[in-house]
């Protein structure tokens, strides 16, 4: 099986190029791929697939010719995948499978459009919807939160003064309300930093991945964070710093919609033999 590796602000990816859709995918292979010590590693596996060839996609195989079948690093499907979309993207362009510096991708979540702009790629991303108040346990710690559906489920909490982030144990998921979140979630924890030429806001966040665990970027999340970023600014439109453990990313609000851009990199590629591999667990 032929493979590539790449990462968004240290978020990695196994990237799979299956044009037809025959690739044997099973939650089992793809947790076996994504482990990091008998596997390949990676937060997760994107597999790089045409919209007509994929039940889920073949009727919008006339908004864009290419799906991103994003698989968590446990074997689970996701709708949404910030970063994912963005190297998926970069590996679209190098690898010639489509013309120009923007073109149209299909996700779970729906249509979006990549920008290439040397080693930053922009994607035009879901409009972040903000719900009900939730919260985050960290055992003994239940912080308050916000729900924000960005095509996926996050629950975006600010610390409050005092605590610190870096003592945060992410090890473990946090507690949530399964009610609210039946499908599970994506945690984002977040402190407000020091103001930053050209952004309106600046904030630092950590998040925990449902299916993935604590991940050093998550695109998603970063959106979700940015949104109530600026909802509690007061800001209808803007652009916020998100500084996360594997570096910068910049979402970006306008009249027009929501941007979320930083680096992608292709780092590797090679063949694995899928037989070789030990199921996780």
């Amino acid at each position: 099986m032929q493979f590539t590796k790449g990462h968004g602000a240290g978020n990695d990816f196994v990237i799979l190029e299956d044009p037809d859709g025959q690739l044997p995918l099973t939650p089992s292979l793809v947790a076996a791929l994504c482990d990091r010590h008998r596997g390949i590693g990676g937060d997760g596996v994107l597999r790089v697939v045409r919209t007509a060839k994929h039940p889920e996609a073949v009727d919008h195989a006339a908004d864009a010719e290419w799906f991103m079948d994003y698989w968590n690093a446990d074997g689970s499907i996701a709708e949404m995948c910030g970063n994912g979309v963005r190297v998926f993207a970069r590996y679209l362009a190098a690898s010639r499978l489509v013309e120009g510096a923007s073109f149209p991708i299909l996700t779970r979540a729906g249509l979006v459009r990549a920008v290439l702009v040397g080693d930053t790629i922009a994607v035009d991303m879901p409009t972040p919807r903000l719900g009900a108040a939730g919260a985050a346990t960290i055992v003994p710690l239940t912080f308050p939160g916000t729900a924000v559906d960005v095509g996926n489920p996050h629950l975006v909490s600010v610390l409050p003064d005092g605590v610190d982030l870096d003592s945060l144990d992410l090890t473990r998921p946090p507690g949530f309300d399964p009610a609210l979140f039946p499908a599970g979630v994506n945690v984002e924890f977040v402190t407000p930093q020091p103001p930053l030429d050209g952004f309106d806001l600046h904030v630092r966040m950590r998040v925990y991945e449902r299916g993935s665990g604590e991940t050093l970027a998550c695109g998603s999340g970063a959106l979700a964070v940015a949104a109530v970023a600026l909802r509690d600014a007061g800001h209808e439109t803007g652009t916020v710093a998100v500084d996360l453990l594997g570096g910068r990313l910049t979402a970006t609000r306008t009249g027009a919609g929501w941007t979320l851009a930083g680096p992608a990199v292709l780092i590797a590629t090679g063949e694995v033999d899928p037989s070789a591999l030990t199921p996780a667990g």
